[in-house]
């Protein structure tokens, strides 16, 4: 037993970390969640704040558009020339998948600094395709209201999950101490 964890030792070490990042970023996403009760920032900051980035970018696409608070649920509605096409919720925010994002790189550091700067740096990348998917997706939506259930359930999440899927293969493949380890071995 103690040498098949020797010899998993990375593959455990990567585990572990993942999950105690992953569930610690979690939970203090959730902490924050809770203590936005939405009066000033509907329904909460970081969606407030997608929203009305998203209303600027579509009005830069030359659409007139506002979100205004749904009155029925924890949710924006983007509105596009006058034409309520969806909600914007808490999960639209891609704060989810940033923190799945910096946990999966965090178990693969390597030094402090340059996994704090991939980190943050892939964040923001993260951040700005999001609103820029949920912004053509509002166009898409718009003009092709019958393919809403494709554009949503399946084109747009493949552009925010791919995105992280190659920012971690760049990664793993030129930041990580994989291959270091690989050819001391």
């Amino acid at each position: 037993m103690s040498s098949l964890l020797k010899k998993n030792k990375a593959v455990i070490r990567f585990i572990l970390t993942f999950l105690v990042v992953y569930i610690t970023l979690s939970v203090i996403y959730s902490f924050y969640l809770k203590l936005s009760d939405g009066s000033v920032f509907y329904p909460d900051y970081l969606t407030h704040l997608v929203g009305l980035q998203c209303v600027e970018l579509l009005e830069f696409f030359g659409y007139s558009s506002e979100v205004v608070k749904h009155p029925n649920e924890p949710s924006l509605k983007l509105i596009v020339n006058g034409q309520y096409l969806a909600r914007i919720i808490e999960g639209c925010n891609a704060f989810s998948v940033i923190i799945l994002f910096a946990s999966f790189i965090i178990a693969f550091s390597t030094r402090l600094k340059p996994t704090l700067i991939y980190v943050l740096t892939g964040s923001v990348l993260i951040y700005i395709v999001n609103l820029f998917r949920i912004t053509i997706l509002g166009i898409g939506m718009f003009h092709y209201p019958k393919y809403e259930e494709v554009l949503h359930n399946i084109i747009f999440p493949g552009i925010i999950y791919g995105m992280v899927f190659l920012l971690w293969v760049i990664w793993v493949n030129m930041f990580s101490n994989l291959k270091k380890s690989n050819v001391a071995n």
